[in-house]
C-alpha cells in the first residue's frame, strides 16, 4: 500500500511536465522553429553518452524529463534523474548541463545530458525527447550547420572541424586544428579588408578625383595594395597542393627492379603483411595499396610489380601499371639490391628511373626521390666502395631493421616538403574549393590591372571582393553547403 501511495505521489509530482507529443499539439505550435536532437558520442555500448539539443524547445526539454522548473546555472553540470515526460518512468541518473544561447555551439538554447552509455539507456532518453513537443531527431551535420547560420563559425572552420573529426594522423590533427581556430578564416579576412580599402579609395577618387581636398596618390596606393594581395594569393596558390595532400594523403610509390625488396619494404612500413614476399622474381603484378601514418603525415604507400622487360604478358600489365602509378607519385621510393648494383636491371632503373628524377630535383612541384639501396646484410666487410657516381641514398636491410630509424627520418622530411608543415608557416589551402576561389580572386585582380576605365576597375574588385566571402561562407550557394556539411556525423 505505501508503495503504491509513493508511486502516485510522484507521478502527481511529475504531472506539470508531461506534454507528450500526442495530445499537446497546441504547446508545439506555440514553439518558434524546431528543436533538434541527437546522440553526439559514438555508437554502441560505452561508460558514458553524450545526447544534446539545440533550439527554443530545450528549455521545455529539460523541464520535461528533470521536473526542473528552471534550468540550472549555466555551464554547471548537476546531477537529475530522468524520467519520461509521458509516464514518469525512469529512464537514468544524469548530468545535465544548460548552454543559454546565444553563449552556446549553435548560438541557440542547448542541453546536454550525459547519461550511462548502455543500448536501452540512450534509447530510451532519445524516445523520451522525441515525446517532447517540438523537437525532432537532427540531421547529419546540423548542430554545425546552425553554428554556421548563427555566425559561431565561417565555412574554412566548419571544415577544420569536420577534418579534426576525421584525422588520424598527428599532422592532420595539427592542421585541422589551426583551421578550426580561424587561421585560415582570418588571413581571408585580412585579404578583403585590403580590397575593400582598395575599392575605397578607387570609388572616391571616380567621385571626388576633381575635388582638390582629395589625397594625392589615392590611385597609385590602391594599386600598391593590389600588386601586394596578387603575390600573397600567388604564393598561396604555388604551394602545389600541399594542404590537400595533408588531408587525403601523400602518394608514395614503392618501385625498382624485381627481387629488390620492394614488398618486404612495404610491409615493414605499413606493420602488416601488406605483400607477399618471395626470392622468385616478379611475385607482385599489379599494384597494391594501403593507407599507412608515416612520421604522422598521412600516406598511401603502393607496391608495384618490378620493372623489367621480356616477361610474360599478365607481369608485362603489372609492369605498365606500376610505370603509370609512378606518375601520380608525390614521393618515389626506389629500392635496389646494393649487392647487385652491377646487374643490367639495377642500371636500367638508375639510367631510367633515377636519373631524370635526380635531373628535375631543382625545379618547383617536381617528383621527390629517395633512393634505398637494400639488403645491406649481404654486403661482406671488405666490399668495394660503391660507385661515386650513384646519386644520393640510403642503406638499409628490410631483414634485420638495419637503418630503418634514418629512413624513417628521411621520410618525414620528405613528406614534410610534400605537403607542409601543419606547426609552422601560414594556413594551408585543404580543398579544391579554396584554391578555386582564390584563383577567381586573382583573375579578377588581373582584370583590374588591365582596365582601362575606373568603373571596370572598381568592378574588379567587387568580383574578387566576392571571391574571397564564398571563400570564408559569404554568398554560398544551399547546394555546396549540403556537399560540406554531408561530412558530419549526427549529432555533430
Amino acid at each position: 500500500m505505501w508503495r503504491g501511495m509513493s508511486a502516485l505521489a510522484t507521478r502527481a509530482a511529475w504531472a506539470p511536465f508531461r506534454l507528450c507529443a500526442r495530445c499537446s499539439t497546441r504547446a508545439e505550435s506555440l514553439v518558434p522553429g524546431s528543436t533538434i536532437f541527437a546522440l553526439s558520442s559514438g555508437q554502441g555500448r560505452c561508460a558514458i553518452a553524450v545526447i544534446r539539443t539545440s533550439g527554443p524547445a530545450s528549455r521545455l526539454a529539460l523541464r520535461s524529463l528533470t521536473a526542473l522548473r528552471e534550468p540550472p546555472p549555466a555551464r554547471s553540470a548537476c546531477l537529475r534523474l530522468l524520467r519520461h515526460p509521458c509516464s514518469g518512468e525512469p529512464l537514468d541518473r544524469s548530468l545535465v548541463l544548460w548552454f543559454p544561447g546565444p553563449q552556446s555551439f549553435t548560438g541557440e538554447d542547448c542541453m546536454e545530458l550525459h547519461v550511462h552509455g548502455g543500448p536501452a539507456v540512450v534509447s530510451g532518453v532519445l524516445q523520451a525527447l522525441g515525446s517532447v513537443p517540438g523537437l525532432r531527431p537532427a540531421e547529419a551535420g546540423e548542430f554545425t550547420r546552425r553554428a554556421f547560420a548563427h555566425g559561431k563559425l565561417s565555412l574554412t572552420e566548419v571544415e577544420g572541424l569536420a577534418d579534426l573529426i576525421h584525422a588520424e594522423t598527428e599532422a592532420q590533427r595539427r592542421q585541422a586544428l589551426r583551421q578550426l581556430d580561424g587561421e585560415l578564416s582570418q588571413l581571408c579576412q585580412g585579404w578583403a579588408k585590403t580590397l575593400t580599402k582598395a575599392l575605397a579609395h578607387v570609388e572616391a577618387y571616380i567621385d571626388f578625383g576633381e575635388d582638390d581636398n582629395l589625397e594625392e596618390g589615392v590611385l597609385e596606393q590602391a594599386n600598391r595594395d593590389v600588386r601586394a594581395l596578387e603575390a600573397a594569393l600567388g604564393s598561396h596558390l604555388r604551394d602545389a597542393r600541399r594542404g590537400q595532400r595533408l588531408r587525403s594523403g601523400a602518394n608514395v610509390v614503392v618501385t625498382g627492379p624485381p627481387n629488390a625488396g620492394k614488398s618486404s619494404l612495404v610491409n615493414l612500413l605499413s606493420r602488416k603483411p601488406v605483400s607477399i614476399v618471395s626470392p622468385e622474381p616478379g611475385t607482385t603484378r599489379d599494384v597494391l595499396e594501403t593507407p599507412v601514418d608515416l612520421a604522422g603525415f598521412p600516406v598511401l604507400l603502393s607496391d608495384t610489380a618490378g620493372l623489367r622487360e621480356g616477361v610474360g604478358t599478365v607481369e608485362q600489365e603489372g609492369v605498365r601499371r606500376a610505370r603509370q602509378r609512378l606518375e601520380q607519385a608525390d614521393l618515389i621510393l626506389g629500392v635496389l639490391d646494393a649487392s647487385d648494383l652491377a646487374s643490367s636491371s639495377s642500371r636500367s632503373f638508375l639510367d631510367t628511373v633515377v636519373a631524370p628524377l635526380v635531373a628535375q630535383s631543382h625545379e618547383s612541384g617536381r617528383q621527390r626521390l629517395l633512393l634505398l639501396l637494400n639488403k645491406s646484410d649481404l654486403l661482406s666487410a671488405n666490399a668495394p666502395a660503391f660507385d661515386t657516381a650513384l646519386p644520393p641514398h640510403l642503406l638499409l636491410s628490410c631483414h634485420t631493421g638495419a637503418g630503418m630509424d634514418g629512413l624513417l627520418l628521411a621520410l618525414k622530411t620528405e613528406l614534410s616538403a610534400v605537403c607542409g608543415d601543419p606547426s609552422t608557416g601560414p594556413p594551408l589551402l585543404t580543398r579544391a574549393r579554396h584554391q578555386y576561389h582564390l584563383q577567381g580572386c586573382l583573375d579578377a585582380l588581373g582584370h583590374y590591372q588591365l582596365a582601362t576605365d575606373l568603373a571596370l576597375a572598381a568592378e574588379a574588385l567587387r568580383q574578387a571582393r566576392r571571391q574571397l566571402s564564398h571563400l570564408t561562407g559569404g554568398g554560398g550557394t544551399e547546394e555546396i553547403l549540403d556537399l560540406i556539411f554531408q561530412d558530419f556525423c549526427v549529432g555533430k
